[in-house]
């Protein structure tokens, strides 16, 4: 397996004028599209199916697959709806690809509408991120003005619009059914499936949701191959994948790469820790709803079965890194605070949990509590998991339970001493010490 860096989404991201019409049409765009116009609808969801693409968005079900599931066309109306609803904390390559390089996105919506016969598409994106809404809103401009969108798109007789969503900014809507929700104009909460959205989605219609980096990878595999893309990474998670490495490295940023690279060979890549007196203490491998890892998993696979047999999930490959200046009962506290504060409420695990989670957090990190709080933590986790409506419970619980595994001495330090042990300044980017010419 190779381990060096497979820039293909992020190819031209350092171009002046990356995110245009022009500048992807100098890397090979729109050529895909061509070629899916003139292949059978079924070939591309077999030909996806081949290439081994798993879903992008954290849970790598297989794209194709998914595809596959819906039921045969009765002449009504059939959807894809892209979740560009990115907003965990630590992860961050969907927004990047989107300002960057756009119409990776566009082409691969236009394309994967053909393969499953769907003449309207829909982005929903984190409303927040203003700047991303109108370069996505321009370059879908650019795609109709080209002939890419519309009516008879390059005389094939197919006809696609795309409706770019600004959702109102509820991590709970990242969820495929609360986003879906959302999309129709309701309080986004999670449904109960089933019915699944291949059935019954978008208006009580067959949908395909898929993530933002899903639908980009498609263009470039059909261009050259379900072989080509199968041969990067390993032999059940294949191709490759945006890792976005923030936190204590020198280098933080996006880092296309084969999946199966380890976190060494990223840091490597990275130029390592921020500061090399400083050692790893723990990461996280796909985001903060996913356990914590510490410096004995450097050489961790980063592919969905090793990562799982590890004992975490590869998630959103958001590899927040920390370092021994870092508290750990103090990050997770915070993102407990998250949690707490974008749970939909719909269930009772999920909304009591996450609130008592943060009061119990929130007494050991000043030092307060005693030691069977940690055990009470553990409980309530274990009456979260599982048990919650959606992902978004087990998602609050994976940070606890892993700092306790790993470092339930710190826990106890702040018990005995009082208070938290460490200095938050020293964790930060701007203390007054690490400032330089």
């Amino acid at each position: 397996m190779s381990t060096t860096l497979t820039p293909i989404l992020t190819k031209f991201w350092d171009d002046p004028q990356s995110w245009t019409l022009e500048t992807y049409e100098k890397n090979d765009g729109y050529k895909a599209l061509t070629k899916a116009l003139a292949t059978d609808p079924a070939d591309l969801v077999q030909m996806t199916k081949d290439s081994g693409l798993r879903g992008r968005g954290g849970a790598g079900f297989p794209t194709g697959m998914k595809w596959g599931f819906l039921p045969p066309p009765d002449g009504g109306p059939r959807y894809l709806v892209v979740n560009a609803d990115e907003s965990e904390p630590g992860t961050c390559k969907d927004i990047p690809l989107m300002m960057a390089a756009p119409q990776f996105l566009i082409e691969g919506c236009v394309i994967t509408s053909y393969a499953i016969g769907c003449n309207h598409a829909f982005i929903y994106l984190r409303g927040e991120v203003v700047h991303v809404y109108r370069r996505l809103m321009r370059a879908v401009e650019e795609a109709y003005a080209a002939g890419h969108l519309g009516k008879n798109i390059h005389g094939s007789g197919f006809d696609l619009d795309i409706t770019v969503h600004a959702g109102a900014g509820a991590y709970i809507c990242g969820e495929e059914t609360a986003l879906l929700d959302s999309l129709e104009g309701r309080r986004g909460q999670p449904r109960l499936k089933p019915p699944f959205p291949a059935v019954a989605g978008l208006y009580a219609r067959p949908t395909v949701v898929n993530n933002v980096e899903s639908i980009a990878s498609v263009p470039p595999i059909l261009l050259h191959g379900s072989d080509w893309f199968g041969d990067m990474g390993t032999e059940k998670s294949q191709g490759f994948g945006i890792f976005s490495l923030s936190g204590h490295v020198k280098n933080p940023g996006q880092y296309e790469a084969p999946l199966g690279i380890t976190l060494r060979e990223l840091l490597e890549m990275a130029g390592g820790m921020r500061d090399p007196e400083k050692q790893l203490k723990f990461w996280t491998p796909g985001g903060s709803s996913t356990p914590l890892f510490t410096a004995e998993h450097l050489d961790t696979p980063l592919d969905f079965e090793s990562v799982a047999a590890a004992g975490s999930m590869l998630g959103t490959r958001a590899l927040q890194i920390f370092d021994e200046t870092t508290c750990v009962v103090r990050a997770v506290d915070r993102w407990t605070d998250f949690y707490k504060h974008e749970s939909c409420g719909k269930c009772t695990p999920c909304r009591e949990g996450t609130w008592w989670l943060k009061q119990i957090l929130g007494r050991l990190e000043h030092g307060q509590g005693s030691e069977e709080d940690l055990d009470k933590l553990l409980d309530i986790c274990d009456n979260i998991l599982g048990r919650s409506f959606c992902a978004l419970g087990d998602g609050a619980t994976s940070p606890i339970t892993s700092s306790i595994q790993y470092f339930r001495e710190e826990y106890i330090a702040h018990l005995t001493e009082g208070h938290c042990p460490f200095d938050s300044r020293e964790s930060t980017l701007f203390h007054k010490d690490r400032v330089t010419a």
